[in-house]
C-alpha cells in the first residue's frame, strides 16, 4: 500500500486501545491529529519516542493537537507499556495490521542492511478536515540514533507548538465517516 502523502485522505479507522476502551479517528474532527506508528512497545527506540509525545503533550494539546500511537502490539501489552511510562495519550493496537496497512505504515524497510516486511516507523499530522497534512518515517537505525521519531520528526510548524510557538502544518483529509 502507498504511503499517505500530503493532501490526502486519511483512512478512518476504530481501534481498540490500552485503557479497554476505543479511538476513532472521526470522533477527532475539529482538532489537528498526530497519529504515529511504531514497531514495539517498551522497546529502546519506541519508549524514547513514546516518553517525547508524553513530555509535549501539554503543548501540543493546548495548541488543538490530539496524539494517537498505533502498533501492532496487543492490549495486555499496551496497557503495561502505558502504566510504567505514565503515557497520557491513547495507544492503539492493531494486531492485524488493517491501518498499518491503509496508512502506509507496514511493508518493506531496510534493518540492520537487511530487507524486512514490518512497522514503518511513521508520523502523520491530520487536520481538522481529515487532510494529511504532513508526513515523517524513518527507518529504525536513523530512529535510535536521534530521537526515535518522536516530535522532533515533526514538521517545523508542529515543532514549534510544542515549544509555545504556535505555527500552521499541512494538511492530510480524513474520510468522511462511513455510515
Amino acid at each position: 500500500m502507498p504511503r499517505l502523502a500530503v493532501g490526502d485522505l486519511a483512512p478512518d479507522f476504530t481501534l481498540p486501545t490500552a485503557d479497554g476502551g476505543s479511538v476513532t479517528l472521526s470522533d477527532l474532527r475539529g482538532r489537528h491529529v498526530i497519529v504515529y506508528f511504531y514497531p514495539a512497545a517498551m522497546t529502546p527506540g519506541c519508549t524514547t519516542q513514546a516518553c517525547d509525545f508524553r513530555d509535549s503533550l501539554a503543548s501540543l494539546q493546548g495548541a488543538g493537537y490530539a496524539v494517537v500511537g498505533v502498533s501492532p502490539d496487543r492490549v495486555d501489552k499496551l496497557k503495561a507499556f502505558v502504566e510504567q511510562e505514565h503515557l497520557t495519550f491513547p495507544l492503539a493496537s492493531d494486531p492485524e495490521r488493517t491501518v498499518l496497512e491503509a496508512w502506509g505504515a507496514w511493508g518493506e524497510k531496510s534493518l540492520y542492511g537487511k530487507t524486512v516486511t514490518g512497522v514503518i516507523r511513521s508520523t502523520v499530522v491530520v487536520d481538522p478536515r481529515a487532510a494529511s497534512s504532513s508526513r515523517s518515517t524513518t527507518s529504525r537505525r536513523r530512529a535510535t540514533s536521534r530521537s526515535c521519531g518522536g516530535t522532533s520528526r515533526l514538521p517545523e510548524a508542529v515543532r514549534q507548538v510544542s515549544c509555545g510557538t504556535l505555527g500552521r502544518a499541512g494538511v492530510v483529509k480524513r474520510q468522511p465517516r462511513q455510515v
